[in-house]
């Protein structure tokens, strides 16, 4: 079948996070609309097997992988300089992957797991990827991120959890960590023609935390009847990396309809600590 439009025609885009869940609605959605969408994947068989899945669903066969463990570092750079290889433009990159651990995991550059996929892939694949998001201007960063960033703090005194492990801690770090990226990014690509925004999804079924236990894992067990599907919980994102009245529009936060996040969200000096320590964190000179 043909895509159900072709309002994304000849725009090139990336997803991360997109062989389940938010992301793979997210870049199937993107496909519908006649979009090149490259896969974000760790697998490149489970890559492959959504790859065709979605031409399936689509009609559109303009798909391709960018394979990168986003937990390391190394990988990350590979996968990046993979893509700049094949396309020295880039429209729309959805950061979309995450993942919740209910232990302490330790990343092969020491970092704490969910700090590293959850907060530090946004920042150093987006990095990375500039110039080509600049060379396909007017192009968008769209994060997808959750609600609990309101009762988060970042940690500069243990960021990796080693002095004191809390899941609950780490992940809401992270999704605050996405918020204090998502702004200071948009300051600092203002005039660019590339423009960053957030969204969070509310509560949808994805296998975040699936098979982890504990007080996250109970919670998202119980609350899942009442969960929207991961095709409603990208109408979001799809909406924000395609709808010609956002063309032009930064540092914008939408929860289902645009909302306000918490003030420290917004606190510049916080985000720019945050870039710097990330930046160092990655070996990047940003």
């Amino acid at each position: 079948m043909p895509p159900s439009n072709e309002a994304m025609k000849g725009k090139v885009c990336l997803v991360t996070g997109a062989t389940s869940g938010i992301g793979k609605a997210t870049a199937t959605g993107l496909a519908a609309q006649g979009a090149t969408v490259v896969i974000g994947c760790r697998s490149r068989e489970k890559g492959e097997a959504v790859k065709q899945e979605i031409a399936r669903a689509t009609g559109n066969n303009s798909l391709d992988l960018m394979v990168a463990d986003l937990a390391s570092i190394e990988s990350t750079k590979k996968g990046a300089a993979d893509f700049l290889a094949r396309y020295p433009k880039l429209n729309v990159l959805v950061n979309q992957a995450g993942l919740f651990l209910n232990q302490r995991v330790v990343t092969p550059d020491g970092l704490e797991t969910m700090f590293a996929v959850n907060h530090l892939s946004y920042f150093l694949l987006t990095n990375l990827l500039l110039p080509a998001l600049k060379a396909g201007a007017p192009s968008r960063v769209v994060n997808g991120s959750g609600g609990i960033e309101a009762i988060a703090k970042i940690h500069f005194d243990d960021l990796q959890g080693e002095k004191k492990f809390s899941a609950m801690k780490s992940i809401a770090q992270s999704k605050l960590g996405n918020f204090l990226f998502t702004y200071e990014l948009a300051r600092r690509l203002e005039g660019t023609g590339v423009t960053a925004t957030i969204m969070h999804p509310g509560g949808v079924k994805t296998e975040l935390g699936k098979g982890q236990g504990g007080l996250f894992g109970f919670a998202m067990w119980m609350m899942r009847p009442l969960m929207d599907t991961p095709e409603k919980g990208a109408d979001t994102l799809v909406w924000l990396a395609s709808s010609p009245e956002m063309e032009g529009v930064s540092g914008y936060y939408v929860k289902r309809k645009p909302a306000k996040s918490s003030a420290q969200s917004h606190d510049k000096e916080l985000a720019a600590r945050l870039w710097k320590v990330s930046a160092e964190l990655c070996g990047l000179n940003v």
